[in-house]
């Protein structure tokens, strides 16, 4: 009775801790209405805060002052949780403070007279695609592309460059001036107006200013008295040595029907509209076509073959007979390296209890995919939750295989620290080459502590607690004996070698995403979000199953019982085919040339590809186990 009230004890504090550690991990970022009061509201006057410099030619992420823009004296990095982290945003204070419902225009920010380094990094930037990101009340800037009501892009260009017809010679040219249009919507009854929605048109214009240079100097080409707008056709602003920027910018004001709590669905409305539903519906009848062939070539033959083995009357009946029945005394052998596979088995279960569990909070609505900072940080805290899952999961499939309990705590171990320590090994090897070039993208040490401590603090505990019940359960029961006497395999012909047949059978599952997969890393570069990760999720489980139990059963039928590693392989191999696109995709889309940059590149997508291995091939081991256990069980063995 002690050691239960004991044990009560414990858990109660262990729930407890996790639930600091929740509130730790975010930041202290929940805020009544999803406000910051000390960030973005001063009285009646808003702030705008400053974000990164993002771009999806080069990839990396720079700090928005990292370039020759209007600084204040003091910068203050706002409190960010570990989401933001991850995505490299870094909120700063700005000069850029609106009155609220009060338009301006030609508010002069400060003038910068570039150097030669402040006019290279500037040409840098600007050849390189970069884009300025800004945030207001928690909404991230948005230009509208061309005018449309359909499309939007985060962020604005921070220059441009152009060739001279004649002397063929590029010139580079900053936008200076920031033309801000911020939606409210009107609570009558409260009397109070929310921000719905923040834009911005960027313009490059080089400014004249009467005598000199003061904090009262008038500019000609940009008059507040005369209400005379900016517009393109001004001179542009030129980037070159010892050449003075004035920067300034327009706040617009315009009422909305759109209310505060539904502010995100613009964005995310313009975003799929931009789905391809065209592309995911090639996909389903993919699915479709791959289900009619198993339905037609695997149940209807394995109806057959269940009807014939059951007219056997005598063993010598059976003994004549070929096919999957024949070795259904090795069938259930242990596979080679047992070990190794349980651990592989369990850090997929793991996986896959996370991506689950947040697929059903985004379809029930708790989750939202333009809270992309809150997405990650409780993608993180679930995976380390599931390790209790993955624990079982190992822990019981090592006992159905006649492990050692000796042996089953080492399998523990590997299956806590094996996948998630290469992983980690790989984003930290990641960060320092990003520290290396002084990227904003490098994630901080201390949030890297954070996640060695997600890593070593919750998961590990709950691998090893998810092994102790899974040892404690009974053992999964065969459905037919095993001999003691191993059956020799038949010679196999060429198209039944398991190397050829894993890197088939990957294919499939590869081919029912391959349409998804460009938009999936365009939205990615492009910062963008991506809301059919569910759809996407569905299909890739349904064809890594049916893959697998389709060459799992040709394996059977030539008499070839290994079929434990292959069921994991030939799913898992799908992993291979997407670093052989995401490679595809870097020398035709991306026009990245720098070495660090295309380093960091591969090893992310690497990282994807582990994941995505573990996770595919956990989906098409428990399909084939699930139905060989099932055609197994169905017949009368004499």
């Amino acid at each position: 009775m002690a050691d239960q009230v004991q044990l009560g004890f414990s858990f109660h504090h262990f729930i407890i801790f996790v639930f600091h550690l929740l509130f730790f991990i975010h930041g202290h970022s929940f805020y009544l209405d999803g406000v910051d009061p000390h960030d973005y509201y001063k009285g009646d006057h808003i702030a705008v805060k400053a974000n990164k410099l993002a771009s999806s030619k080069a990839r990396k992420l720079y700090s928005y002052y990292s370039i020759p823009y209007c600084r204040p004296d003091n910068i203050v990095n706002s409190v960010v949780n570990l989401g933001d982290m991850l995505r490299g945003d870094r909120i700063q204070n700005s000069l850029y403070v609106f009155q609220m419902r009060v338009p301006t225009m030609c508010n002069v920010v400060c003038r910068i007279k570039l150097d030669e380094k402040t006019s290279k990094d500037l040409k840098d930037k600007i050849d390189n695609e970069y884009r300025a990101n800004m945030v207001l009340d928690k909404l991230p800037l948005v230009v509208r592309i061309n005018d449309s009501q359909s499309g939007y892009q985060l962020g604005y260009f921070v220059g441009r460059k152009e060739r001279c017809p004649n002397t063929k010679v590029e010139k580079y040219f900053i936008n200076n001036h920031l033309s801000f249009l911020v939606k409210f919507h009107q609570n009558a009854e409260r009397g109070t107006a929310r921000i719905v929605g923040f834009e911005v048109k960027a313009f490059s214009i080089n400014h004249i200013y009467d005598d000199q240079w003061s904090k009262m100097t008038h500019l000609t080409t940009c008059d507040p008295n005369t209400k005379r707008l900016v517009t393109p056709s001004h001179p542009a602003q030129e980037v070159d040595d010892n050449k003075d920027i004035i920067f300034t910018y327009d706040v617009d004001y315009r009422e909305s029907n759109i209310k505060w709590a539904s502010r995100w669905d613009t964005y995310l409305l313009l975003v799929d509209d931009q789905i391809p539903w065209f592309s995911i519906m090639h996909s389903f009848v993919i699915v479709l076509s791959i289900s009619g062939m198993v339905a037609m070539i695997i149940l209807r033959k394995i109806h057959r073959d269940i009807f014939k083995y059951d007219q056997l009357q005598t063993l010598e009946d059976a003994q004549e007979e070929t096919g999957w029945k024949i070795v259904h005394m090795d069938v259930f052998r242990p596979p080679v390296n047992s070990e190794l596979l349980c651990v592989y088995v369990g850090n997929g279960v793991q996986f896959f209890g996370m991506i689950l569990i947040v697929i059903i909070f985004g379809v029930f609505g708790f989750l939202s995919s333009s809270n992309k900072d809150g997405i990650i940080t409780i993608i993180l805290v679930l995976w380390a939750l599931m390790g209790i899952f993955g624990g079982f999961a190992t822990a019981r499939l090592y006992k159905t295989f006649q492990g050692s309990e000796q042996k089953n705590m080492r399998t523990t171990f590997k299956t806590s620290c094996m996948f998630p320590g290469i992983i980690y090994s790989m984003l930290v090897i990641l960060n320092v080459l990003t520290w290396a070039k002084e990227s904003e993208g490098a994630i901080r040490s201390d949030i890297m502590f954070n996640l060695l401590f997600l890593w070593l603090g919750i998961s590990v505990p709950l691998v090893y607690i998810g092994s102790n019940i899974g040892s404690k359960e009974s053992e999964i029961k065969d459905p037919v004996k095993t001999n003691n006497v191993v059956r020799e395999i038949p010679e196999q012909p060429w198209y039944m070698n398991p190397s050829f047949l894993i890197m088939v059978g990957g294919i499939l599952p590869f081919r029912a995403v391959f349409n998804e997969l460009f938009f999936m890393l365009t939205s990615i570069g492009l910062h963008h979000f991506y809301n059919v990760a569910g759809l996407v999720f569905i299909i890739l489980i349904i064809t890594c199953s049916e893959i697998a139990i389709l060459i799992c059963y040709f394996q059977l039928c030539g008499e070839d019982y290994q079929w434990w590693w292959r069921s994991y392989l030939t799913a898992g191999s799908s992993a291979f085919y997407f670093l052989i696109y995401a490679t595809f995709y870097f020398f035709t889309r991306l026009n990245i040339t720098e070495l660090v940059p295309g380093v960091l590149y591969f090893g992310y997508m690497l990282i994807a590809s582990y994941m995505l291995f573990v996770l595919t091939g956990t989906i098409g081991f428990y399909a084939c186990l699930w139905f060989i256990r099932l055609i197994y069980s169905s017949v009368k063995v004499i």
